[in-house]
């Protein structure tokens, strides 16, 4: 039975730049003592140039630079696009639909993606026994600011967002968001290994499902709209990693076909780390 805070232990894809990214951060003060949340410029270096040409085919990067979350909602950042997208008739176009959800890609406007930050923000933040909920909100801003780079800098065809929500035919409720899912296209060595003939694969990564929804099948069909785009965008695979103890997380992955191919060394525990499994579905 699935009985977690996140269903999937990656919030972002597996590289180094990934990882190092959220490094160049600053938290101040306004007056009025209400706490502003300032990420800095995006760092270019050789890390990025080298994480896009070896994930990203070399697809030129914008740069990103994102204020604080106070400075017009979002109002002044530019690059993403706002449309909704429809079937004709007025409603979401989905990849899955069932159980009562459907799933679509983000609408890229500032109160769907603070949403899906939220979503994600809880599921994976780490209590402290101090000043949880300042570290809390910073680590809001730091997945949020993540959002907006990938959807700024990745092709349509190469990264997508992935939303759940109550499939009706009426307009989407604000907050209407319960569950997400980030799909990447990546092509680490590591994991090709497994994959025979494929020279990418679509990762799986940041699924998570807001507290008051979960038990209620919304991961179900958001994998199965991961499924829907791995077929749409022509590959074969779908990769991700979970938690080897996470016995509910692995369950539902493996329901929904998924297999263990590999996991982390036994070293990792040796130094405080939950060791995690690579598990791998093969589409058609």
């Amino acid at each position: 039975m699935v009985h977690m805070r996140a269903l999937n232990c990656d919030l972002f894809p597996s590289s180094r730049f990934a990882r190092g990214l959220y490094r160049d951060t600053s938290v101040k003060r306004s007056t009025g003592d209400d706490l502003v949340y300032r990420i800095v410029r995006c760092r270019e270096s050789r890390e990025r140039e080298r994480w896009r040409r070896e994930e990203r085919g070399g697809v030129p990067a914008l740069r990103c630079s994102l204020s604080s979350p106070e400075e017009a909602e979002f109002g002044g950042i530019t690059g993403l696009r706002t449309e909704r997208r429809d079937d004709g008739g007025g409603r979401f176009e989905y990849l899955a639909k069932a159980h009562g959800w459907g799933v679509r890609r983000l609408i890229e406007d500032g109160d769907e993606m603070r949403a899906v930050a939220r979503i994600q923000a809880q599921a994976f933040h780490e209590p402290v026994a101090l000043f949880n909920d300042l570290f809390f909100q910073f680590f809001e801003a730091e997945v949020l600011a993540g959002l907006v780079y990938k959807l700024r800098n990745s092709p349509s065809d190469r990264y997508a967002c992935l939303v759940a929500e109550p499939a009706t035919s009426a307009p989407m409720l604000e907050d209407g968001v319960v569950g997400v899912v980030d799909v990447t296209v990546l092509r680490e060595k590591a994991v090709l290994r497994h994959l025979p003939g494929a020279e990418e694969y679509l990762y799986v990564s940041g699924i998570a499902v807001s507290e008051s929804f979960r038990r209620r099948k919304v991961a179900t069909v958001l994998l199965e709209a991961c499924d829907e785009l791995c077929i749409g965008w022509g590959y074969r695979y779908l990769v991700l990693r979970a938690h080897e103890d996470d016995s509910g997380a692995r369950t539902l992955y493996a329901n929904a076909g998924y297999r263990v191919v590999t996991g982390d060394p036994i070293w990792v525990s040796w130094i405080g780390k939950r060791r995690r499994v690579l598990m791998i579905k093969k589409i058609g």
